[in-house]
């Protein structure tokens, strides 16, 4: 069971994703201890990505462009349970979300943290006009398909790294939905 209190502990998992304990966030962070996260994609109804420029001073990332919205679940709680809520807390956006895949990445920035996650990777469509938390986020802008990925190859670094990592799986599966929602016949 969820309690807010438990929200600053991560759920430490597996290769296979199965829990088995969790641990403060810095903590986790300093160690690079495997544990679940996620990121949310969101798209509007003209097929564009919605991406956010990470507040300037975030503890990794700062300044760079990535997904409309990624953390981690608190330790307790269910991963579609915290998409919604971070998806409110970070962007203002309350959208129908789906599960989409998983991937793992490991990764240390420059200040010594190390990222080493096992992603759950959701996917929704709105076109709600983002209110992000300050804090949290320096700007917003929807982009499509054949701009992000110019993009990301003519200035790489000025995105986060598990973004470059999944975008284009990402967009296969976004256009997979959408072409599925198109033929459905009621």
């Amino acid at each position: 069971m969820y309690n807010k209190s438990e929200e600053e502990f991560l759920i430490l998992v597996d290769e296979s994703d199965t829990p088995w304990g969790k641990l403060e966030k810095q903590l986790v962070h300093n160690l690079g201890t495997l544990h679940r996260a996620f990121s949310v994609f969101i798209f509007n109804s003209k097929g564009e990505m919605l991406l956010q420029q990470r507040a300037k001073d975030k503890y990794h990332s700062g300044g760079l462009w990535t997904n409309a919205c990624c953390s981690h679940p608190g330790y307790g709680e269910e991963v579609r349970d915290a998409v919604q809520r971070r998806l409110l807390e970070e962007m203002g956006l309350n959208c129908d979300t789906h599960f989409s895949f998983k991937f793992r990445y490991k990764t240390r920035f420059e200040n010594g943290m190390i990222e080493n996650e096992l992603d759950h990777v959701y996917l929704g469509t709105s076109d709600e006009v983002p209110t992000p938390a300050v804090g949290e986020v320096h700007a917003w802008r929807y982009i499509t398909k054949e701009q992000l990925r110019n993009e990301v190859a003519e200035n790489p670094d000025l995105f986060t790294v598990w973004f470059k990592l999944i975008f284009e799986k990402v967009i296969l599966h976004a256009d997979a939905l959408a072409a599925e929602k198109n033929n459905y016949q009621p």
